[in-house]
């Protein structure tokens, strides 16, 4: 079990956890009211009670901004201390014979990953674990770990988290896609080298850090000779929408394999410049901070998703 500070560790009267219960629950939420909502109080109510586990420990939990709090940096680690000792509670609990595992799982993943990938696959888990309760939460910004309160992040990179655990999913290939239409019209089909007359469709966030026209620079990089890149130009915020506009006649996406082979199979997007490239340096990766032992709901996650990600998955993990 995680040490407490000294002066909880001495022992815990029934207002005391009462207090650090609502502690814990402002904390997740970051909001007096959302916490007292959950609780059946008062907002008023939360605030004192906050009040009084800091005066008795002597600390400062919370920054009090208009409008919003903040953990401070006690807050912080004495709310990372709470949550894994219910997670050991939690994990000693679901040991016993025919207990189901269960609890909340708060999963970040890049919104192109999320739509194509992961959301049509969910059915099946959580049919198998009905009693994890999954949050999918889907964007690009910069994932903090500490003040987000994830689980756990399924990400589009180079695979470099220093202070974090970085496991390899699933690799990525990368090929110019466009739809049938467009290719006929502008003879991609007939000669390559018509790519210069043509519209590049870019996720300008394809990875942290990321150039709005890497990807296509590391294709072009790839080919021999190397290619210039036409400068006209479409950007979103999600490979997804690239490869949504390409079927729609907007212009040539860079595809990756994962996310548009449906779209290929359906024959809404083609190859017009040839096949995949080999995979790359980017690729899929699951990241969480360390943890040892993992809760199960996260292990079995993670479980579950290389199950889904291994070459040729069953059918319990495709998408319908």
């Amino acid at each position: 079990m995680p040490n407490l500070p000294p002066r909880l560790g001495a022992g815990l009267n029934s207002s005391q956890f009462a207090n650090l219960y609502t502690f814990q629950a402002a904390a997740r939420h970051l909001s007096f009211a959302r916490a007292a909502a959950e609780l059946c109080l008062t907002p008023s109510a939360v605030s004192h009670r906050i009040a009084r586990l800091e005066r008795g420990l002597g600390l400062r939990l919370f920054q009090r901004l208009p409008r919003q709090i903040r953990l401070s940096e006690d807050g912080e680690r004495i709310f990372a201390i709470l949550q894994a000792a219910l997670g050991e509670l939690r994990e000693a609990l679901q040991q016993a014979p025919g207990a189901q595992v269960a609890g909340p799982l708060t999963v970040y993943v890049r919104p192109s990953l999320a739509e194509c990938w992961l959301v049509p696959r969910l059915a099946e888990f959580t049919s198998r674990h009905p009693q994890i309760a999954l949050d999918i939460r889907v964007g690009n910004a910069r994932i903090d770990f500490r003040s987000q309160h994830i689980d756990l992040a399924l990400c589009y990179s180079q695979g470099e988290y220093p202070g974090l655990v970085a496991r390899r999913l699933m690799d990525e290939r990368l090929a110019p896609v466009c739809s049938p239409a467009y290719a006929r019209q502008h003879g991609l089909l007939d000669d390559p080298g018509n790519l210069r007359h043509c519209t590049l469709l870019h996720d300008a966030q394809a990875w942290d850090d990321a150039a709005f026209d890497a990807e296509w620079r590391l294709w072009a990089a790839q080919q021999t000779p190397a290619l210039e890149l036409p400068r006209r130009s479409l950007s979103f915020d999600r490979s997804d929408l690239c490869a949504l506009a390409a079927s729609h006649h907007a212009g040539i996406a860079m595809g990756r394999y994962q996310l548009v082979r449906e779209r290929i199979a359906r024959g809404e997007l083609l190859l017009p410049l040839g096949g995949f490239s080999p995979p790359g340096r980017c690729a899929y990766y699951l990241v969480h901070p360390a943890r040892e032992p993992l809760p199960m709901r996260l292990q079995l996650f993670i479980d579950w998703l290389q199950q889904c990600a291994a070459p040729g998955p069953g059918p319990e993990c495709m998408p319908t």
